[in-house]
Order: C-alpha cells, then structure tokens, then sequence
C-alpha cells in the first residue's frame, strides 16, 4: 500500500510517525538492541509486546530493518538497513529541539549534548559505525575511542560512573 499522498513529507511520517516507531530506532541504534526481548525490556518508555511486534513488522515492511533468519527456537535479529541508517539524523534532529524545549534528566541528554557539540562530523562518523554494526562494512580507524564509546562515556559521566569499559 503506498502513501496517501505524493508528498515526501507524508510518506516519511506514514511510516516513522507513529508513537513507537523512531524509539525503536533509537533504542536499535544507540541501545544496539538487535532481538524483540531486549527492545521490549529494554525499552525506557515501556513499550507493549503487542505494539513492539507492530512497529517491528511495520520497519521491515517499509525496509528501515531488516529481521534475520531465525531457526526453530532461535530469536531473529533485526538490523537496520541503509534507510534505516538514514534515519539518524531525523533522530539528532527531534532530540536537539527536545534538549532546547523539552525537560528531562542530565543522564539521558548528555549523548545528546555530545552529538550537539561534536556537529555534523560526528553524525556522519556514528552513521558509518551503524554501517559497520549492521551492514557489515568495513571497520573505521578512530584517534582514541569510536563514537559510541564516546556516547557512552558522555551518559556514565552525566550519571556519575565511570565508562564501561573502565569497569
């Protein structure tokens, strides 16, 4: 079924404008939650199964992620694809206009501040990370730690502990 109409804008919010969907996103590209089990408890808005199952089918159906093969008894993992990875400055963008307008609590805004203040070069760095993490792509060089390390970093010092990987 397509869109309801030809504009692009329309198109893009019939499949990434719902309640769920860009947390999903989120949660698969900054959480690296890849299986239904750790999206659904993973998930810091509490998501429902039944709507996370929605919204799951609904990504691979529009071909933001893709659902791996699973074998009887085995979990399927989702990964994004490269809409999917195109997706993240969508992302960047609604959680800037929340960090300016929008309260919420230092731990989970400073990755935001980071992305803020490292610019556009750090989105197109964190976007080929996604590429390697779920497309398969090679491997980047990085001067000290990669971009999801720095994120990380970035929320335990906000949180008061130390990195994880100093742990």
């Amino acid at each position: 079924m397509g869109p309801r109409s030809g504009c692009p804008i329309n198109a893009a919010v019939e499949v990434l404008g719902d309640r769920w969907s860009l947390l999903v996103l989120r949660d698969v590209m900054f959480g690296d939650r890849r299986y239904f089990r750790a999206l659904l408890t993973g998930s810091l808005e509490g998501i429902a199964s039944n709507i996370l199952a929605d919204r799951l089918v609904r990504l691979v159906e529009a071909e933001i992620l893709t659902r791996g093969a699973a074998a009887r008894g085995q979990r399927a993992r989702y990964s994004l694809t490269e809409a999917g990875i195109q997706t993240l400055p969508i992302i960047y963008a609604l959680g800037s206009w929340g960090l300016d307008w929008r309260p919420g609590t230092d731990e989970l805004r400073a990755r935001q501040r980071l992305m803020r203040e490292e610019g556009p070069a750090f989105i197109d760095e964190l976007m080929a990370e996604l590429r390697v993490r779920h497309l398969g792509a090679p491997p980047r060089q990085h001067d000290g730690p990669g971009p999801f390390e720095r994120l990380d970093a970035a929320s335990a010092a906000a949180a008061g502990q130390r990195p994880l990987d100093e742990r």
